[in-house]
């Protein structure tokens, strides 16, 4: 496919039909405005960011009681405070709909199928609210949960916002010390865990890990059913119950939903922690909301009915993200497993049988599919998609390609990037304009994104970092554990005084859009020139020979060389004729400065539960530098391949 064209672009029907040209009008109308295109209306989002988050409130319907003043110290990143008289309750908000109607479908990996009705829904959470009162867990109380993408766990964190408890979940393969790292932090008055999962094929047990982490916590614990035994999991964790004793006692009455601050604590998340142990991130219910409703109901177009899908684990922020969905009305889409058990058709089945409206996964995903040599597009009837996501990392442009031409041509593809660090995206699509290859199509409204050079000065078609210069609703309330703030503003503030630093190596596009080449901290720096990694994958992992690379900078001879690992294709070898053309595709496709100094087959390169490579904890190891956190990887055991590898002493 060309660059000189876009791979889509919305018909004028699609425009006027979407919420997003129906919230353009309304601020027109209120405002006296004459807005016209997206970039009008992003612009005006940021010089009139009083005005537009009102209008976010009352065209999302978001129930509670505003309150009078909408922002104050605006100019202050650390001090600004929106809406700092509202009251209103999460819970309250998702809970949007009542009687018969689906709320959630779910499937696992082995075959289960269920469907909760909006009515269902509400009854546990009413059960819950009540079992969890009698606990004694009130207004900031910690409730922490290792639980599959099921409905149980939406239920059990609606029940926690619901009285104002603070929810904070990872997902089951956590090894028992990852757990340990993150709930060990924030204290607990209650840990919900399942009785076991399944993963590949298999049936992953869980019974010795949940009594470990009980048992350390030494709080008392929820045992969900699954895949397994909740009972002998509840016997043999200490102060357990199965849920259904835990509820037994209270029967299904109107929730009560608590109103509360805006800025009052909802979730807890975490950093990957693969450099020490993981940040808590304290994130509040009203900028969690407001944030999630603009994307999901404006950027994502969603209406009440429609069917929202993401693949995502309780331990990755797209779920806090997905879950969101309900406040829009929608459908939630819940799947828990491998994608490719046992084969990568899958979640397409999936999405044929409930029809998706929006399908969201990672850039990974996308190419693994595309490996694969699947084509879902003349394999299912995908007629209801008209929204695909991709986040976790870069996707390339072969994946945008490989999205039009393998799974379907008329939809519209939304890279997006953001993170656990907002709960939400600073950049994503939209859909009142077209879709580039290889480019997210803008910076999201309210969001005064932009790219700087290291002097702090605004570039365009040039990299550097990707910063916010004014504060947004859902900035952190803080990072637990730090009463002074001072952990908080060193991850974000340090760079540049009163500016939001992402992290992120970025880069505007002549139609406006963005492309992110990679984490600002894994960017290679030979003879002094910012190198993004992105850069080099999006080369090298479109030969069918490679599976998955993996690039860092190795500190030589007063500089630093780029050194490249690659996971090889079943039965490939790395030969030199191999190196010659990865180095050669490399050089022609970025530049000669991207070309590795190094190039070395691995067996394995490791990620975090989440999927993404983990660069750093590599860059480490190759230095033999500790890593503090293994347990924050999907598969640990990798990083021993990359310790005193010969190739890299000469």
């Amino acid at each position: 496919m060309s660059d000189i064209v876009p791979l889509w672009v919305p018909s004028r029907g699609s425009i006027d039909a979407s919420p997003m040209y129906a919230f353009m009008q309304r601020c027109n109308a209120e405002f006296g405005l004459n807005l016209e295109t997206y970039p009008q209306l992003h612009a005006w989002s940021i010089a009139e960011r009083e005005k537009f988050w009102i209008s976010v409130w009352a065209f999302c319907e978001v129930k509670g009681e505003r309150g009078a003043r909408t922002l104050t110290d605006g100019d202050l990143m650390l001090k600004a405070r929106f809406f700092p008289d509202a009251r209103l309750n999460f819970a309250e908000n998702l809970l949007s709909s009542e009687g018969e109607a689906d709320a959630i479908v779910f499937r696992g990996e082995d075959k289960v199928e269920d469907r909760w009705s909006w009515d269902r829904l509400r009854a546990l959470v009413s059960q819950l609210q009540q079992a969890y009162r009698a606990l004694g867990i009130g207004e900031g109380d910690r409730i922490a949960a290792m639980m599959p993408n099921m409905p149980e766990t939406v239920a059990c964190m609606l029940a926690a916002a619901s009285i104002g408890a603070i929810w904070s979940s990872c997902s089951p393969d956590f090894g028992e010390q990852g757990v340990l790292d993150r709930f060990g932090q924030i204290g607990p008055k209650l840990f919900i865990a399942c009785d076991a999962y399944w993963y590949g094929g298999k049936l992953q047990d869980v019974k010795t890990k949940v009594t470990a982490v009980t048992k350390s916590l030494g709080v008392p614990a929820v045992i969900v059913h699954y895949a397994g035994d909740a009972d002998a999991v509840a016997n043999e964790a200490p102060k357990a119950k199965t849920l259904e004793q835990f509820i037994e006692p209270y029967q299904p009455k109107a929730v009560e939903f608590a109103q509360l601050p805006f800025a009052h604590p909802l979730y807890i998340l975490f950093s990957s922690g693969t450099t020490g142990v993981p940040k808590c991130i304290v994130h509040s219910a009203g900028g969690t909301l407001l944030q999630h409703l603009k994307e999901q109901r404006l950027h994502c177009g969603i209406k009440p009915g429609e069917k929202l899908f993401y693949f995502t684990t309780c331990g990755w922020m797209m779920w806090n993200w997905l879950v969101s969905g309900l406040a829009a009305g929608a459908t939630l889409c819940l799947f828990d497993g491998s994608p490719f058990a046992p084969d990568g058709n899958v979640l397409f089945d999936y999405a044929q049988a409930e029809k998706f409206a929006v399908f969201g996964t990672s850039a990974k995903y996308i190419d693994a599919v595309r490996k694969s040599g699947l084509t879902p597009r003349t394999t299912h009837d995908l007629s209801s998609l008209r929204l695909m996501t991709s986040t976790g990392s870069p996707l390339s442009p072969e994946g945008f390609t490989f999205v039009y031409e393998g799974i379907k041509e008329d939809i519209q593809l939304a890279s997006i990037s953001g993170g656990t660090d907002i709960v939400s995206c600073f950049v994503l699509g939209n859909p009142l304009q077209p879709v580039w290859r290889g480019e997210i199509q803008g910076a999201g409204l309210g969001l005064a994104v932009d790219v700087w050079d290291d002097e702090g000065n605004p570039v365009r078609q040039q990299k550097g970092e990707l910063v916010c210069t004014k504060a947004f609703p859902s900035m952190p309330v803080g990072f637990w554990n730090d009463p002074d703030g001072a952990k908080y503003k060193a991850a974000y503030f340090e760079r540049f005084d009163n500016i939001w630093c992402h992290g992120d190596f970025a880069e505007w596009t002549e139609h406006d859009g963005l492309v992110i080449h990679g984490r600002s901290d894994a960017t290679l720096n030979p003879g002094g020139v910012r190198i993004g990694t992105a850069e080099i994958y999006n080369q090298v992992e479109q030969m069918e020979e490679v599976a998955e690379a993996l690039c860092i900078g190795q500190e030589w001879d007063d500089d630093v060389r780029v050194v490249l690992f690659v996971r090889l294709a079943p039965g490939v070898t790395l030969t030199d004729d191999l190196v010659k053309t990865i180095k050669a595709r490399i050089r022609t496709g970025a530049s000669p400065r991207h070309v590795p100094a190094k190039i070395i087959a691995v067996r394995d390169i490791p990620r975090t539960k989440s999927g993404k490579i983990v660069e750093l904890a590599v860059r480490e190891v190759v230095h033999g530098r500790p890593v503090k956190n293994k347990e924050a990887l999907a598969n640990p055991e990798a990083l021993d391949l990359f310790v005193g590898i010969e190739e890299l002493r000469v």
